[in-house]
């Protein structure tokens, strides 16, 4: 489902590395060899790539692409070329600090990575950080927010797809029963949320619908103005259906009056070796417009020419 393109024939590491101390020698960058050479290669590739550039020119390549690019070009790069933890770990790190309650960051980062890959963007972070993301997101928090959040970036799922129907079926009363009570931060609800593996939020939910009639989500907007009731949408978003959630991140990005590059450089960075293809065809179905023909039209230049690469747009 990865939407990126690596050459049948990939050149030697130290080839690449070649190459990118020449796009950023003489007068100006070159942009173009830049984009050629890291929007084609994988996270293992690109890891690599970082590891012998360091070895052999003595600097670090997100500090040489620091020095020679800039605003949302140098965005898209940058995270880009981290690796996914460290990216991950990078933007958790990001959404503490600059923590409002309309930001959905960590709950994308807690909800739509496999356990494992949360796990090690929770190390990446004591690397980088030298703190936990958990002492972090307790301590820029608060309220209704911290309570669901906090178990939220803690949880280590089971990832199997064993479900227990029993179980789906009385949870999915008590969470409608919460839900009917306006009892939207009931610890039940944040239990089953927060710690149920995936297969089994998707049997409960599924039993939801079917016993009451509604998605859980349509019964979870009785408030559209309530910011925690929409961080709890985008966690069920998150956990069952990840693909629509990032649309919808994507299109409200691109409609906006002037574009939310923060919001479309994050999806794309991050969802372009994952699920970019399906996030695609969801954006297709849901705006009737391909979502390169959309990216063309609201980004311009090498930042444009980086996106559509990344999602895999033929010329790029």
């Amino acid at each position: 489902m990865s939407t990126i393109t690596v050459p049948a024939q990939v050149p030697s590491v130290a080839d690449d590395c070649e190459q990118l101390r020449k796009a950023f020698s003489g007068w100006g960058t070159n942009e173009g060899l830049i984009i050629s050479i890291l929007a084609h290669r994988n996270a293992a590739q690109r890891k690599h790539i970082r590891e012998t550039y360091a070895e052999t020119y003595g600097e670090d390549l997100l500090k040489a692409l620091d020095k020679e690019l800039s605003r949302d070009f140098e965005r898209i790069v940058l995270l880009w070329t981290l690796d996914p933890s460290e990216r991950d770990a990078f933007l958790a790190n990001e959404a503490t600090k600059r923590w409002t309650s309309s930001n959905q960051v960590l709950v994308e980062i807690a909800c739509t990575r496999s356990s494992q890959e949360l796990l090690l963007a929770r190390q990446a972070y004591h690397t980088r950080f030298k703190k936990s993301l958990e002492e972090d997101v307790a301590y820029h928090t608060t309220g209704d927010f911290r309570k669901l959040l906090l178990p939220l970036v803690s949880s280590y799922r089971y990832e199997g797809d064993e479900v227990n129907m029993t179980l789906a079926k009385s949870e999915a009363k008590i969470l409608h029963q919460k839900i009917s009570e306006k009892a939207y931060n009931d610890d039940d609800i944040i239990r089953v949320l927060a710690t149920r593996s995936k297969a089994q939020i998707n049997a409960t939910l599924n039993q939801y619908k079917n016993e009451f009639g509604n998605d859980i989500n349509k019964d979870l907007k009785t408030d559209p103005k309530d910011e925690f009731l929409a961080v709890l949408r985008a966690t069920v978003k998150c956990l069952t259906y990840p693909e629509k959630y990032f649309e919808k991140v994507l299109r409200l990005a691109i409609n906006k009056l002037g574009t939310d590059e923060g919001a479309l450089t994050r999806v794309v960075a991050t969802r372009a070796e994952v699920d970019m293809k399906a996030i695609k065809g969801e954006y297709h179905k849901r705006n009737s417009v391909p979502l390169d023909r959309a990216i063309a039209k609201d980004a311009t230049g090498d930042y444009e020419d980086m996106l559509l690469a990344l999602i895999g747009h033929e010329d790029a």
